[in-house]
């Protein structure tokens, strides 16, 4: 099978840099040219990010420090994906239940985005849910400090709108959600 003209070619593969989530890879490659070079990326699991909707049409929401950006952060559930999971679908309703003690009546896949690909090899699997409710506690990681908010779909596309949402996830669940409504 013929290889893209432009693709590069993997000559040699190692973890630089590990830590709890995520992985630091560095690989040695040879360009189209002939030139080999370095190339180091972020590598993590498979990521789930929900955009929950009460039976009254509200969405749940949370409010999260980000210690990367000093501040707290307004967005929605996200978590990644675990080994023990199922399927996509399971790890969502366990996000979801473990950030905001939620459950769902019935989750639908909107999209799946590589939101970083020049630097990452992340992927994020975008799901809606209906008819979610408070069922139980959070159970939240060790380093997760999330409170829990509800708004409404109008209220949260201004926030993204006027620059007061900048969590890319956030931003992107919304997006598609809001362009494929309007089909």
């Amino acid at each position: 099978m013929p290889t893209d003209p432009l693709a590069w070619k993997t000559l040699d593969r190692q973890v630089a840099y590990t830590c709890p989530g995520f992985d630091i890879v560095n690989e040695t490659v040879q360009l189209p040219d002939g030139t080999e070079t370095e190339f180091d990326y972020l590598s993590e699991p498979a990521s789930v990010c929900i955009l929950p909707f009460t039976p009254d049409g509200d969405v749940v929401c949370i409010e999260e420090w980000r210690q990367a950006v000093s501040r707290l952060n307004y967005g929605l559930p996200v978590g990644g994906t675990e080994p023990k999971d199922d399927d996509l679908e399971a790890a969502a309703r366990r996000e979801l239940a473990e950030e905001t003690g939620h459950e769902a009546d019935r989750l639908e896949s909107l999209v799946t985005v590589e939101p970083a690909n020049g630097i990452a090899d992340a992927v994020l699997h975008f799901f809606v849910a209906h008819g979610c409710r408070p069922t139980a506690e959070q159970r939240l990681d060790h380093n997760e400090s999330i409170r829990v908010t509800e708004t409404t779909l109008e209220e949260l596309t201004k926030a993204v709108r006027d620059g007061e949402i900048r969590d890319g996830r956030t931003v992107l669940a919304l997006s598609y959600y809001r362009l494929f409504d309007e089909e």
